[in-house]
């Protein structure tokens, strides 16, 4: 999936676009109100992902941050990119930072996860991503 790493990138000319998420099968990020009326999960939060975006002449764009607490025991698959290698910066401006997905659990344990992975999630259980930003441009 190309999350900000794409589409937050900067220009010749301006900043970056923050809180940008596009697969690659061009589809959108999906309403607040469809994910819970089609699921039994509860987005907790969704924010911008301050200080993700790369440094440079125009700064790369933020990623987001967001919770989602499971209300059933459902399984869960994350498809997600820049977990390990940074969105490169151009022209002199510096990378952004990865991403990182995880999984908090009622009691409280977190279970660090991989760009690809399936997880077993459980009622009270949050799932955690965190999208890398755009890389910067310039100096």
């Amino acid at each position: 999936m190309f999350y900000t790493s794409y589409f937050g990138h900067t220009r010749t000319n301006f900043d970056g676009t923050s809180a940008v998420q596009t697969h690659m099968t061009n589809s959108r990020l999906t309403d607040p109100e469809i994910l819970e009326w089609r699921f039994p999960v509860l987005l907790e939060s969704f924010s911008i992902r301050k200080n993700s975006g790369g440094k440079g002449k125009y700064q790369g764009g933020d990623g987001v941050k967001r919770h989602i607490r499971f209300n059933e025991n459902m399984t869960a698959s994350i498809l997600s990119n820049h977990r390990k290698i940074p969105p490169y910066g151009m022209a002199g401006g510096s990378a952004a930072k990865t991403g990182n997905n995880w999984v908090q659990r009622a009691d409280g344990k977190i279970e660090q996860l991989s760009s690809t992975a399936t997880v077993e999630m459980e009622a009270g259980d949050v799932f955690v991503i965190e999208t890398p930003g755009g890389g910067g441009y310039g100096v």
